[in-house]
């Protein structure tokens, strides 16, 4: 079972949460009869319905919920912002608070992975652990923004379909080195529809507008502040190089490394088993010793 939760995030934001297993029958805490709490967090351009996969293998022991960030899914896009840190941090924190998860686990990927370590170490006191997909602790710099903002211009849009969509980010997509259709699959998901064909849920200028607010900076400082149990994730042909990979392990206090073979940056979809393979022993042992 999936349902939706509405959130109220930081300065009234509208967020859509997305549950992923049945609610209590009768009686006892909220949560407390489905397991820890899990929250979570797409990267730029993803939604909640992106983890449906990894959710419901994590459901027999946990509680996972998928959270809408702002500007993306089912929550609200507003034109003006705000779109940096701190507002999808204190999103973040709200949907936390209001779902009643804590102590929570996080799990982000890229944009969703920087959020759940700038809550983990900015609240350490509503995070039980933490998982990082492919996010960079280095600062990225002007030419990364520059080479985004010309891919984005670089898309055929709209699509006359979604098999059009699945095969120019799969196939046709110059800044691809071999097709990906797992990353096909993935976009084809954040795609609506309109009377002109098939065109993106999200706005490609706040993508930019929220991209620039970290681009710009490393964040090796806030990684130093996590205290929870930490576990970094990377495939082999993934953005976040191993040797960094492991400066971010060094850097956590309590941190884990963990490196799936033949996966890219979206590896939770390219390689799923291997992907719960890696996380849920590391989920189970950290909840399970969590205080709360």
């Amino acid at each position: 079972m999936v349902r939706r939760i509405d959130v109220t995030g930081a300065g009234g934001v509208r967020l859509a949460a997305w549950e992923f297993t049945d609610p209590p029958k009768s009686g006892g805490a909220e949560g407390a009869a489905r397991g820890p709490g899990v929250l979570m967090l797409h990267g730029l351009m993803g939604r909640a319905a992106h983890w449906a996969d990894t959710a419901r293998r994590l459901s027999a022991r946990h509680r996972p919920v998928g959270l809408d960030q702002r500007g993306h899914g089912r929550s609200e896009k507003p034109g003006e912002g705000p779109y940096d840190r701190a507002a999808y941090v204190d999103d973040a924190v709200a949907a936390i608070e209001q779902l009643k998860l804590a102590p929570v686990a996080l799990i982000g990927h890229a944009m969703g992975a920087l959020t759940a370590w700038q809550v983990a170490a900015r609240r350490p006191d509503l995070v039980s652990a933490l998982v990082i997909c492919d996010m960079r602790a280095s600062a990225l710099g002007g030419a990364s923004q520059r080479e985004w903002t010309e891919w984005f211009r670089s898309w055929p849009v709209p699509f006359a379909t979604l098999a059009d969509v699945r095969k120019w980010f799969g196939e046709d997509d110059p800044t691809l080195e071999r097709p990906r259709p797992a990353r096909g699959e993935f976009f084809a998901e954040v795609m609506a529809e309109r009377a002109d064909g098939w065109r993106p849920v999200f706005s490609r200028r706040q993508m930019l507008r929220a991209r620039e607010t970290w681009v710009y900076d490393a964040h090796w400082e806030e990684l130093a502040q996590v205290r929870c149990p930490a576990l970094v994730v990377r495939g082999l042909d993934a953005e976040l190089g191993r040797a960094e990979a492991q400066e971010m392990v060094r850097v956590l206090p309590r941190g884990e490394y963990a490196e799936i073979p033949d996966a890219g940056h979206l590896l939770p979809w390219e390689q799923p088993d291997a992907w719960c393979r890696a996380i849920e022993p590391f989920l189970r042992t950290a909840t399970a010793t969590a205080p709360g």
